[in-house]
């Protein structure tokens, strides 16, 4: 069986899950062509995801001059199809933010990929993130191409929903991330199409919890992997590590991530005189990445929005607790006093108590809470299980509309 995924940036640094997933349904006999809106361009760190962008075709890569043609040719060969999909881009352009031209550059978009489909033999099109991707297969089976599903991640789709419900009323099938995930997807779904919602988690190969073990008490160290960005809550982390400092707590804080906050960060840094103790590394690469988890006691994400944050599994794989906030799917995976502390979110008392606590814990308490999560996190997100799950979907016959 041959399908195509469709992802507006890819490869991409916070994007390896995706990566995962497509090598792991190629595991299962599964064909994949990669198909991604932007991404050709900008640093990667990571060897595999310069191998996937050798791999990927990129509708935007020539300009957008390289739609008209195609879009024209759709609309003579298919006129019935192209009104169809014309008269729903512009529904979709009515209940959206985005102005109209937007929404004719997905239907641009969608007749340019429509020929890849058909020459490739492609009988499938899944799209990750409910977004424009998403917008993109729905218009290309509007036009006559392949049955779509796409996988929903949150925040963003939950917070703006915008064509949620035609986007889910239209596809095969529908991925949720976590239950949290599909129970936002039936929120915003009529009940006739809650069968479509499923659940099928991110997931990381059993290997990447099996290299060489360290205690998580070797360090006073925390680490906050992710994007730098206000809805990630760093700016908070700050004000605890602030605090730390004014009673003479001796720590560590590593910021791993890059994005539109680092410079406010960088800022309050300063006025804190917290550089000794805080450090901020940019974007790296996912084996940097694991050595700076196995470097430090604990994860600590005092997020105020999320999904279900791939990097709090990579940490629980690598046997260190997690310390989160009671926020979307993130409860699913952490248990408070069992492999981690979960704290209200925007709590800057919490944060830091929860924080002093993993300071204080005896090393036993912390390989006991390592232990736990490694076993939680390998039972519940192996990539291979959740791939099979997912293949299976794409093996049925679609679901009619």
């Amino acid at each position: 069986m041959k399908i195509a995924y469709v992802i507006n940036d890819y490869p991409k640094v916070s994007h390896s899950f995706i990566r995962r997933e497509i090598l792991a349904l190629e595991r299962q006999g599964i064909e994949v062509e990669r198909i991604a809106l932007r991404g050709w361009q900008g640093p990667l760190p990571d060897e595999e995801d310069r191998r996937e962008r050798e791999r990927t075709r990129y509708v935007l890569r020539n300009g957008a001059w390289a739609l008209p043609g195609p879009m024209l040719r759709t609309m003579l060969r298919r006129p019935i199809r192209f009104l169809k999909a014309l008269r729903l881009t512009l529904k979709m352009a009515a209940e959206s933010d985005r102005s109209p031209a937007h929404h004719l550059a997905y239907l641009a978009e969608a007749c340019r990929i429509l020929a890849w489909l058909e020459t490739s033999g492609v009988r499938w099109l899944h799209a990750h993130f409910g977004t424009n991707s998403t917008d993109v297969a729905m218009l290309a089976r509007a036009l006559g191409g392949p049955p779509y599903s796409f996988t929903a991640h949150g925040p963003e789709e939950f917070l703006r929903p915008i064509g949620l419900r035609e986007k889910i009323r239209r596809a095969s099938f529908v991925i949720g991330i976590s239950s949290f995930g599909r129970s936002q997807l039936c929120l915003w779904t009529g009940f006739r199409d809650w069968h479509r919602v499923q659940i099928v988690h991110c997931g990381l190969e059993s290997s990447f919890g099996e290299r060489t073990y360290r205690a998580p008490h070797a360090a006073r160290r925390f680490i906050c992997v992710g994007r730098l960005a206000t809805e990630k809550g760093q700016l908070l982390l700050i004000e605890a590590a602030a605090v730390f400092v004014s009673r003479g707590v001796e720590f560590e804080l590593v910021l791993a991530g890059d994005g539109p906050l680092r410079r406010p960060l960088e800022e309050l840094i300063e006025k804190h005189g917290l550089q000794r103790h805080v450090r901020i590394t940019g974007w790296i690469s996912n084996d940097r990445v694991r050595e700076e988890i196995l470097a430090a006691r604990a994860l600590v994400l005092p997020s105020f929005s999320e999904g279900l944050p791939v990097v709090i599994m990579e940490a629980m794989a690598l046997r260190r607790p997690v310390l989160a906030t009671y926020v979307a799917g993130i409860p699913e995976l952490v248990r408070h006093g069992e492999n981690g502390w979960l704290f209200p979110a925007a709590s800057l008392e919490d944060l830091t108590n929860a924080m002093q606590q993993c300071l204080s814990s005896a090393p036993q308490e912390l390989e006991r809470m390592g232990e736990n999560a490694h076993q939680r996190v390998s039972a519940r997100h192996a990539i291979d299980v959740e791939a099979a799950k997912l293949a299976m979907l794409f093996r049925q016959p679609p679901s009619p509309r």
